[in-house]
């Protein structure tokens, strides 16, 4: 899944939905796609279409990109559950416990991760730990 090939990646996502869809035995990552996949029903038609592969998503003309924003839940739960950076699991708990669902926490926090990522391309730098625990701590305390 780790390329920067995007129609690869995005052909994995669609590859484990199918599998999915066909009751067929996922390996594990496709599992945990899989699952962020059945919370995105809005996605599901999409995913369905080979020609998504392809398609370019313009947020000057309001569209989202589905599969980044499937791509950051992903890397979210991974760091959730790697602890890392150190302290992201006991914000995400405490953020959990202040929202509706496990699913709106992570939304919350998708604004932060695609804040440090942004200013780390735009730096030419590593993404900034600190600047992002910062961030996620915001979101426990204003909330």
């Amino acid at each position: 899944m780790f390329s920067n090939d995007r129609a690869e990646m995005r052909k994995f996502f669609r590859d484990a939905w199918t599998l999915k869809r066909q009751g067929q035995a996922l390996e594990p990552l496709q599992q945990m796609i899989v699952s962020v996949i059945d919370q995105h029903p809005e996605y599901h038609e999409l995913l369905q279409n080979r020609a998504s592969l392809d398609k370019d998503f313009d947020p000057a003309r309001g569209e989202s990109n589905p599969y980044l924003h499937m791509s950051m839940h992903i890397a979210l739960i991974e760091q959730i559950s790697t602890n890392r950076p150190e302290g992201i699991r006991k914000i995400y708990q405490q953020l959990v416990s202040l929202k509706d669902s496990n699913h709106d926490a992570e939304h919350s926090m998708m604004e932060c991760l695609a804040q440090v990522i942004w200013q780390a391309q735009r730096d030419n730098a590593a993404p900034d730990e600190a600047a992002y625990l910062a961030c996620l701590k915001n979101l426990v305390n204003t909330d």
